[in-house]
């Protein structure tokens, strides 16, 4: 075993050698290079090549990146802790050469790919580089033998996601590749195994290249903390059932997707650790979740519900014969927040109670007025943290959620203040990109919770302008500098458009605003901004009036009264 880390320069020519022997262990995900980063791969490597005119034995080196092994001191055998996608796609294309070059230099690349047996000796082909067990006998049988690379390319039907991409990739190397001469396929050739280089990092164990893979990582996609705990995990499950687990485990992050699947792994370990992080998502859900627990029934008992769960609450779709609407349009607006902290507490109820549609439709519907009560009245992000980590604590003891002692609901001075920020100068105390959710949510609540905001720009405008001008009619509304001030920023004065805010048209007369800026031939999406257009003027009695209907609609929504 080795007892340090090393970090060594190796031409790619000593990369596919004797000296290692690769394979891509379990945990790892499928090869995942596209068309993109293949083709930026081969536009680097023709680009560089083409630019220098001396033999390539002069070359100034090429490097590729680095890669991450576990390997033992004294033996080629390395786990590739990060590096599959290149040494997958440099293999992909040392093979698409082969299959387009003399005789000679195609056995010489077979060499590089793969070590063919003898069996007169009684020895068999020795892969260079080993994938997942999931796709090694595909990667074997249509890319590092020779011959098998023209098959590839015709391949067609019933191909997982990773061989789709091999083959994909395979036919833009080729197509590539023919337009070549055969001198310029063999340079080719020459140059990616003699010039290039990648950085190879041995380490002694799984931890510690996980530590140098988090700063080194370059051109490959990112191996993550769950692939780390994806190793530790499903490696103490026996053997016999290993395979069983890592199908329920990928099945679980390819329905979520990768960056929602290591989202997930955070909330879950917030469920548990209930304050602050203080370290990694890799140790605290070491320390936290997953120490001293059977890891198949914390695969089973956990990860999966909290995963399924997890795809109802980002998605919004909850499903039940009942309340589901309701529900999803609570968690519509929570997703929309600037922050998840809400996210654990409401994962682990619904683990808990989404078969009880009443009391999930009940639980939202709190979560959300705390939610958006702890956003609009900027409570720091450690009373924030610690507030629904008490929630959480709550919910995992079966406490009387409706209780007025309960974390998730607000003590009446909460109410108050939370009512009193609403009625304030929103527009100057709050954020853009929360301002701008709150008035989407009000909007939501005035049109009935029918409508839809898939627009790529949504801005909160001023009706009277924040500085009119001296001769308009504005300064008519509103002659005294004081009552323009109070009302400016206040809810009775916002609109909501699907432009980018222009400053001229801002103070524009009221009329012409309307007309130019506010509505799109007449009309506007938002049932807020319609109200402002059945205006003929905008008078301080007019902005009063609206302030104290739209701040009571939101009281009477969150029960603030």
């Amino acid at each position: 075993m080795a007892t340090s880390l090393t970090a060594h320069e190796r031409r790619i020519s000593q990369i596919f050698s004797n000296e290692y022997s690769f394979s891509i262990p379990g945990y790892q995900r499928p090869y995942a290079w596209g068309r993109e980063q293949a083709q930026d791969l081969l536009d680097d490597l023709i680009g560089f090549m083409r630019g220098r005119t001396e033999p390539v034995l002069d070359m100034p080196p090429y490097f590729l990146g680095s890669i991450v092994l576990i390997k033992p001191d004294a033996s080629p055998d390395a786990d590739v802790v990060d590096g599959q996608q290149r040494l997958t796609t440099l293999t992909l294309l040392l093979s698409a050469i082969r299959a387009s070059v003399s005789a000679k230099d195609a056995a010489d690349l077979t060499h590089l790919i793969y070590q063919e047996g003898a069996p007169i000796l009684g020895t068999q082909d020795h892969f260079r580089l080993l994938l997942r067990p999931q796709d090694r006998e595909f990667f074997q049988n249509y890319v590092q033998r020779a011959g098998g690379f023209a098959k590839l390319l015709t391949l067609e039907h019933q191909l997982s996601d990773s061989q789709r991409r091999l083959r994909d990739n395979g036919r833009l190397f080729t197509d590539r590749i023919v337009t070549m001469s055969e001198e310029d396929r063999a340079r080719l050739a020459q140059f990616i195994v003699t010039r290039c280089f990648l950085v190879v990092v041995s380490t002694p164990d799984l931890d510690s290249a996980y530590r140098i893979f988090s700063v080194m990582n370059s051109r490959g996609l990112d191996l993550s903390a769950t692939d780390i705990l994806k190793a530790e995990i499903i490696g103490a499950i026996p053997s016999e059932y290993r395979d069983t687990y890592t199908g329920k485990w990928e099945t679980a992050e390819e329905d979520l997707g990768r960056e929602a699947f290591v989202d997930l792994f955070s909330h879950v370990r917030m469920i548990y650790r209930k304050t602050k992080p203080q370290g990694t998502l890799l140790k605290e859900f070491q320390a936290h979740v997953s120490a001293d627990r059977d890891p198949r029934k914390l695969i089973d008992e956990i990860i999966l519900p909290a995963a399924r769960a997890y795809e109802e609450l980002v998605d919004e779709s909850y499903v039940s014969s009942q309340f589901a609407e309701e529900v999803n349009r609570h968690l519509k607006w929570l997703n929309r927040l600037e922050y998840s902290d809400w996210m654990p507490p409401a994962l682990a109820y619904s683990v808990a109670h989404r078969g009880e549609p009443e009391a999930m439709r009940d639980f939202f519907a709190d979560l959300e007025r705390l939610a958006y009560a702890v956003t609009i009245t900027r409570m720091g992000v450690n009373d924030r943290i610690e507030r629904f980590s008490l929630l959480t604590g709550e919910i995992e003891a079966g406490a009387d959620l409706t209780a007025q002692t309960s974390a998730l609901q607000l003590t009446p001075a909460e109410k108050v203040e939370f009512y009193d920020r609403l009625g304030g100068p929103v527009y100057d105390t709050l954020p853009a990109r929360v301002r701008s959710t709150l008035l989407l949510r009000l909007d939501d609540l005035m049109s009935g919770g029918g409508a839809t905001y898939d627009y790529p720009t949504v801005t909160v405008e001023h009706v009277l302008p924040q500085n009119p001008g001296a001769e308009s009619a504005w300064t008519v509304w509103f002659p005294e500098p004081e009552a323009r001030a109070n009302w400016v920023h206040r809810l009775g004065n916002l609109a909501l458009l699907t432009r980018k805010k222009n400053s001229g048209a801002s103070n524009y007369e009221f009329d012409r605003k309307k007309d130019a800026y506010f509505a799109n031939g007449g009309v506007s999406p938002f049932s807020l901004t319609t109200q402002v257009l059945g205006h003929e003027t905008w008078t301080p009695s007019i902005v009063a009036a609206r302030q104290l209907a739209l701040v009571g609609r939101l009281a009477d929504h969150w029960r603030l009264q």
